[in-house]
């Protein structure tokens, strides 16, 4: 999009004035061609003295009186300069009118001048007067340049973004783009440019519907697709199909890799591993997608990929990327290759990945790896040492201190005092959801199941949309096998808060097998295992199909599961139930 010359300074101007006096080749406000085609000044005593009068007040008491001999110089001379610096007086001295009034006349003057035109929307816009925008905006589309006209559709919600009432906004621009819906050329760009209004106005159904009719006139255009995917949630799956429609083509890689961070979000972690892959494969050196992959990889255990990958993140990030992205993308994957190594129990390799965080961010990150390697070694208090030794300059860092310390000892099976640390916090921050809810989490590894209830009913109550709350009290009655219709509401409340949850759908499995719903079972448990492989997954799943006679098949997701994870409790608890060794 061209941008509005820059603004003279009255220094600028006056020297510039001043030089073409002497020189006989004054600016366009002091100048014109005779017949013969040589230049003659038009900068008379007369007019070089009203603006240097214009200038001296507008700097003075009187910037009002600049003003007018300004813009009246400005009208004499058509200046297009004149113009704008009359503009620029009228904002110094705090007059929207006045302004207005400039850009409207200077737009008057130069009916083609998109500058002046723009100047008079963004003053209107400035001045809250939304509907009258209406034509300045169809002029701004209409006097760009074809090959600039989408660019200047997607400019537009930019204009808005500050005007207040969002719905009027979103009406006066579907009535100025009317044109520009007409032509199969900007017809996707300005459905995008209307669903982006729409949805800054809370008009979700609406944004959704303009983005389908962009689609429908361009089905390769990206405006509708990253429109959908802002869109994208469990309960608008027609948002996702426009992502899903646009990807059939030739997509830019990196809207698939917007994809795959919003199935991430969503806990779809095997599709999401599918778009990454595309994206490494489609475009190798978008060194982001090599993180996740890398990410997901070491956290399904794939430990040679998963190191293949973050090194070839680290490459390309070393050769791409400058500043603060690049330091805490390095940063999380030396972390991951340090996870990597100690699963390896390479804790010497271990180490030297943490030695090269240099990111004051992840500090507590690094110092917790490091941590837990001492514990692995079978020096737990020096890791404690470790951490405390952390900075905890302020309550966010103290938090994260306290945490890292709970669960360090939680890891190494060090219930008692975690759960004493929290219950220490909790006491000076009682109103605190998560500290709350992982103390009910440690009373339960303790066995004190009534107090692990009573702080998970105080988490609700607090913060009733804490899904994890619901899904673990849920989960704790249908593993007890008591209260299963309740346990069935808790659990079905948590899916609201996190639809398409893997986790939560094995609680929702497990409590259809306590009551006996076995095929149900099976088929939320096969859906959650495919979309996440997970130990406690997998021994949910086998110990269904084992009790559907489905034997051989139960040893192999058993088998798959100690894959995954060869330390799950939940997994070794139900293999020594049934004395399987798969």
């Amino acid at each position: 999009m061209k941008r509005p010359p820059r603004i003279a300074t009255a220094v600028t101007l006056l020297c510039a004035l001043a030089q073409a006096a002497c020189a006989q080749t004054p600016p366009a406000a002091a100048r014109s061609a005779a017949p013969d085609g040589t230049t003659v000044s038009a900068l008379d005593a007369e007019l070089f003295y009203q603006l240097l009068l214009g200038e001296l007040n507008a700097r003075g008491a009187e910037p009002s009186a600049g003003y007018s001999l300004v813009l009246d110089a400005a009208r004499r001379t058509n200046d297009p300069e004149l113009y704008q610096r009359a503009v620029e007086i009228a904002f110094q001295s705090r007059s929207g009118d006045a302004a207005l009034q400039a850009a409207r006349a200077w737009a008057q003057a130069h009916p083609s001048s998109r500058d002046a035109n723009r100047f008079v929307l963004q003053i209107l816009l400035a001045l809250n007067r939304v509907a009258e925008s209406v034509e300045p905006l169809k002029r701004d589309i209409a006097l760009a340049n074809a090959p600039e006209r989408n660019a200047a559709l997607a400019a537009v919600p930019r204009y808005y973004a500050r005007v207040s009432d969002k719905k009027l906004a979103a009406s006066v621009v579907e009535q100025a783009l009317a044109d520009a819906l007409a032509q199969p050329a900007t017809a996707a760009a300005a459905w995008t440019t209307i669903g982006r209004l729409r949805l800054a106005a809370d008009d979700t159904a609406g944004a959704l519907e303009a983005a389908r009719r962009g689609q429908a006139a361009a089905p390769q255009a990206e405006g509708p697709a990253l429109l959908g995917l802002e869109l994208m949630e469990p309960r608008l799956p027609q948002a996702e199909s426009l992502v899903r429609t646009y990807l059939q083509g030739q997509p830019l890689p990196e809207l698939r890799l917007g994809y795959a961070r919003a199935l991430l979000d969503a806990h779809r972690y095997s599709e999401a591993s599918e778009q990454i892959r595309r994206v490494t494969t489609d475009k190798p050196e978008i060194a982001e997608a090599w993180l996740i992959q890398g990410t997901l990889q070491l956290q399904d255990s794939q430990l040679p990929a998963a190191e293949t990958s973050l090194k070839r993140y680290i490459a390309l990030a070393q050769a791409q990327r400058t500043g603060e992205e690049r330091s805490r993308g390095l940063a999380q994957a030396y972390l991951a290759l340090a996870q990597v190594a100690e699963k390896r129990k390479d804790f010497a390799q271990a180490n030297a990945w943490l030695d090269r965080i240099d990111n004051a961010q992840d500090l507590v990150s690094a110092q917790s790896r490091r941590a837990s390697l001492l514990a692995q070694q079978g020096r737990l208090e020096e890791g404690r040492k470790l951490l405390r030794a952390l900075p905890g300059r302020t309550p966010a860092e103290a938090r994260m201190k306290l945490m890292a310390e709970v669960q360090l000892l939680r890891d190494n099976k060090q219930y008692k005092p975690a759960y004493d640390l929290l219950m220490q916090a909790a006491a000076k921050d009682p109103s605190n959801a998560e500290l709350l809810y992982d103390q009910a989490m440690l009373a339960e590894k303790l066995g004190n199941l009534p107090e692990m209830e009573k702080l998970l009913r105080q988490v609700i109550a607090i913060k009733p949309d804490f899904h994890h709350a619901y899904n673990a009290l849920g989960y704790s009655l249908a593993d007890r096998n008591i209260r299963l219709p309740e346990s069935k509401q808790l659990i079905q409340k948590a899916l609201e808060y996190a639809p398409g949850d893997p986790f939560i759908s094995d609680s929702l499995a497990w409590v259809e097998f306590r009551m006996g719903n076995r095929a149900e079972a099976l088929r939320i448990l096969e859906a959650a295992y495919t979309n996440r492989p997970d130990a406690e997954i997998a021994a949910h799943l086998g110990e269904v199909l084992w009790s559907m006679g489905q034997r051989d098949r139960a040893q192999a997701i058993w088998k798959e599961g100690l894959l995954l994870n060869a330390e799950n409790e939940t997994l070794l608890e139900t293999l020594k139930r049934f004395r399987v060794r798969p």
